[in-house]
């Protein structure tokens, strides 16, 4: 299955609660973390939610 590779690069303070959670669910909780994740619809939308507070550093096939 295809992966995507993300970095946090924003700050979970001062955000609405449904962003952090966000965040948590993808793995991040520091800046400068990185995940790799599967290349889901479900993954996507988490990112999409918070694409202000991470960064797509790699896609993988």
């Amino acid at each position: 299955m295809a992966k995507v590779v993300v970095k946090q690069t924003g700050s979970p303070i001062r955000r609405r609660y449904d962003q952090r959670e966000t965040l948590v669910g993808l793995g991040l909780n520091k800046l400068n973390r990185v995940r790799e994740l599967e290349d889901t619809p479900a993954v996507r939308g988490m990112i999409a939610k918070v694409a202000h507070l991470v960064q797509v550093v790699e896609e993988r096939a």
